[in-house]
């Protein structure tokens, strides 16, 4: 007891030193914060009400402009609005505009500068922002915030710091207290089982009354995981994710370790034409996400050779570089029979787990041949990996609902892989999973991932639930972590995005000249209006759902007849698939009908292009265009989003997007339909045509914002992340096992 009283009265006055010093200084820095955070969304309100502003300014309409400025201070905050002239008038001000802040004076504002000013009322902030448009400077829009908020609020703080050193105070001194009751023997070996590896709650509960000290144990672990993931997130907003991010990822976190991305489709595919062998990109999402992470990481990629020349230009050991222009990594291609591909990539991938997985009405198929080839191949896949890998520990990249049972086949022959299973479709639920007569065996494939990732919280939350109702394991539900056999997997979720800036639109000609390009190659007048849709030709992407929109727009709207043209770029698909086959009669059948009804001379509502289309092609069309619409029954992400609003950077054009995509969580701004509900894609296809210039750069400069900062770097560099902290973990692990064993081997001598 003399020993705790020794030490806590110091405590106590070093601990009241410190609140005394740092609470003033907390106090500064957070005015600080606030008025910078002040700063920002002045910029931001200057910057989004510029447009309208210059119009009504432009029109010299007093009555338009203080209905506009009252419209805008109903924000609580912004106290008042007040317009400054070129010639340091006044000429508009809200009723609540203060005197004090006039336009000339001693408390001019130039553009773009903030004070603090004091008033009666309080403390306000006060901003210029330039005012520019129609090639001239109108003046500077004075906003007015209140800063009564951040008052309240620094009081608060104070009182929470008082309250947080008082507590710091109380639990010091009772560890303190309790670690003086502890008997030296226990402290060390609890110490010696701590260095060893041991938990924290096992450590605890070797202690004498340890069993009531669990639940603290617990708390503390939850604590310790939240604090872990907020600076995660904090980690990640401060990066700028590009490829020499990724690289400084595999240098600084994996210490330049191998990388191999393992999927079906290879991102380069050779094939005859004539007697020419042409190099030609295929149209996946996968490839689009994945080939610029692979450019950055320089590993070997490990896919399916199934191009008509690929046989031709591969070494003896199956491998050709690429990219042909300059050549980054290496494929290593798998050969596969007709009949091998047809049970494993047509049957049972395409005609039983994607149908099952998206929620489109295609019944699943199920054949056992199916499921026989599908576990040759994917071990064919599983024994490529084993040859490719140059140490006992690779990071391997494993990609889609194809690989499902690779994961496990190389975690049984390469046990300290960091293995990353990214799954891109949907998760059903569990009652819809269990139609597949494999479930157990698929589930257990992904279990043997470090690292299985979804696009969102909804389909990895799906596959928890599954694993839960399907196999005997331990869930740690907080942090999404599955135990399986003695192995761990960190089930999360990773929305997939696209390579920015993109190298494709560097070579892109200026939007009005793309315009041009696709009115003249399609034979349209230069005026004329028009929408796009890009995909495969699959049933899950709604192109009947979508004709049949164009069609409710021409008969509810005939005013765009003639003027109005919808272009569907359809690249052909899995077309040795019977459903396959009939979606491109129907939507070849639907195209014509809608043309003879609304069609005449020299004009056709619907240009239907069921043909590849290089990236180059597509980039000029996504630039070209009004609007592009995808209205996907049901999608894991869809990149074609991102990809259109990525192209447009005119800010111009508008995106119509289905409520059923991983993408419409990510992009509100885009108009969101159900494209089940034909009148509300008609509706949203009109919105479209007639949305302003204004609106449109609106909501396309935020999409782009988020498109930017959350980029396909970023998606791939944090799976990596979390694979150097679980390879990091494991080499503990291993390091202190090897010691344990080597301890017990000297004691038994």
């Amino acid at each position: 007891m003399r020993l705790s009283l020794r030490f806590l009265l110091p405590l106590a006055l070093v601990l009241a030193v410190l609140a005394y010093a740092v609470i003033p200084l907390v106090d500064t820095l957070t005015l600080k914060w606030f008025v910078r955070d002040l700063e920002m969304r002045s910029e931001l309100i200057g910057r989004t009400v510029e447009a309208p502003l210059v119009d009504l300014l432009a029109a010299e309409s007093k009555t338009k402009l203080h209905n506009y400025f009252n419209r805008i201070i109903q924000d609580e905050r912004l106290f008042a609005i007040g317009f400054c002239s070129r010639e340091g008038k006044l000429t508009y001000k809200t009723l609540t505009y203060p005197d004090s802040i006039p336009c000339d004076g001693t408390t001019t504002l130039v553009a773009g500068k903030t004070a603090l000013v004091g008033l009666t009322q309080g403390t306000v902030h006060v901003s210029a922002i330039g005012i520019e448009g129609n090639g001239r400077a109108w003046g500077r829009l004075m906003l007015v915030q209140d800063m009564s908020w951040a008052e309240r609020r620094s009081s608060d703080t104070k009182w929470y710091l008082f309250y947080l050193f008082a507590i710091i105070g109380v639990v010091i001194s009772l560890v303190t207290v309790l670690v003086a009751h502890l008997s030296w023997r226990g402290w060390v070996t609890g110490v010696r089982a701590l260095l060893r590896g041991k938990g924290l709650t096992a450590l605890i509960g070797d202690q004498p009354h340890g069993a009531d000290l669990l639940p603290v144990a617990q708390d503390l672990r939850s604590l310790i995981h939240d604090l872990e993931a907020d600076k995660r997130l904090r980690d990640e907003h401060q990066m700028s994710w590009t490829p020499a991010t990724l690289k400084a990822i595999l240098h600084d976190h994996l210490a330049g370790d191998e990388v191999l991305i393992v999927s079906n489709r290879e991102p380069y595919l050779h094939n005859w034409n004539g007697q020419d062998i042409e190099v030609q990109v295929p149209a996946s999402g996968v490839v689009t996400a994945l080939e610029p992470v692979m450019r950055a990481c320089s590993g070997v990629w490990i896919a399916h050779g199934s191009g008509t020349a690929d046989r031709e230009v591969v070494d003896a050991r199956g491998h050709v570089r690429v990219p042909p222009d300059n050549p980054a990594y290496e494929i290593r291609r798998i050969w596969m029979s007709p009949e091998e591909e047809d049970g494993y990539y047509n049957g049972f991938a395409n005609e039983g787990l994607w149908p099952l997985c998206h929620l489109a009405h295609v019944r699943p198929v199920f054949r056992t041949s199916d499921w026989q080839r599908y576990r040759e191949i994917n071990e064919r896949f599983a024994l490529a990996i084993i040859e490719e890998a140059k140490t006992d520990n690779p990071v391997v990249l494993v990609q889609d609902f194809h690989l499902a049972l690779v994961p496990k086949m190389v975690r049984d022959l390469l046990p300290n892989a960091t293995i990353i299973m990214f799954w891109h479709i949907p998760w059903p639920n569990p009652e819809r999973y269990a139609i597949c007569p494999w479930h157990r065996e698929i589930l257990e494939g992904l279990l043997g991932s470090s690292i299985l990732g979804f696009h969102t919280r909804f389909n990895r939350t799906n596959f928890i639930e599954t694993v839960d109702r399907a196999l005997e394991t331990k869930i740690d539900w907080d942090s999404s972590t599955i135990s399986y056999g003695g192995k761990l997997t960190a089930v999360n979720h990773y929305p997939i995005s696209i390579e920015w800036p993109s190298r494709v639109l560097k070579e892109q000609p200026p939007v009005p000249t793309c315009r041009t390009h696709i009115r003249s190659s399609n034979g349209l007048p230069h005026t004329q209006r028009v929408g796009l849709g890009v995909e495969r030709m699959d049933y899950t992407k709604g192109i009947l759902e979508r004709f049949l929109a164009v069609e409710r727009l021409l008969e509810l709207q005939p005013e765009w007849i003639g003027i109005f043209s919808f272009i569907q770029i359809a690249a052909p698909s899995r077309s040795k698939i019977e459903q396959y086959q009939q979606l491109t009669q129907q939507v070849r059948a639907s195209a014509e009908r809608i043309n003879q009804r609304f069609g005449r001379e020299g004009y056709q509502p619907i240009s239907l292009r069921i043909e590849h289309h290089d990236p180059q092609e597509i980039a000029t069309h996504y630039r070209g265009v009004d609007f592009c619409i995808v209205s996907s029954l049901h999608d894991g992400m869809n990149l074609v989003a991102k990809e259109f609003v990525a192209a447009r950077d005119d800010e111009q054009g508008v995106l119509i997007l289905s409520q059923f995509t991983g993408a419409a969580t990510e992009l509100p701004e885009a108009l969101i339909i159900n494209p089940y509900n034909i009148d509300q894609c008609a509706a949203a296809l009109h919105v479209a045509l007639t949305m302003s210039p204004s609106e449109q750069r609106a909501r396309m400069r935020s999409m782009r914002d988020i498109v930017q900062e959350f980029n396909v770097y970023r998606w791939a560099g944090r799976m990596l992340m979390d694979a150097a902290r679980m390879r990091q973990r494991a080499r503990i692990a291993r390091q202190t096992g090897a010691r344990d064993a080597r301890t017990a081997t000297g004691g038994q001598a």
